[in-house]
């Protein structure tokens, strides 16, 4: 039984991955929310959010293409019809 969800919370090598140190895109989305929550309106709120918004999406599609665990990619999944939804809902 273990076996069976190993492929979902470890990599090819055994290695735990559900939990590890933020990557570039991560980053620079948090720095994306922190300065939409400083600016209000105008062109520096809308260009956070528009690179707040393409670091994301980087982030979910690297998720689901390259994921090291299931779970991973189904994270990068959900977070990119998260995306697709909250953008046609405006």
């Amino acid at each position: 039984m273990a076996h069976e969800r190993e492929p979902w919370f470890h990599d090819e090598h055994g290695n735990l991955v559900v939990v590890q140190a933020p990557n570039l895109p991560i980053l620079v989305w948090l720095g994306a929310v922190v300065l939409r929550t400083v600016v209000h309106g105008g062109a520096p709120e809308r260009l956070a959010d528009a690179v707040g918004f393409g670091a994301l999406f980087t982030w979910a599609y690297l998720e689901v293409a390259q994921g090291s665990a299931r779970i991973r990619r189904i994270l990068g999944a959900v977070v990119l019809v998260a995306m697709a939804v909250g953008r046609v809902r405006g």
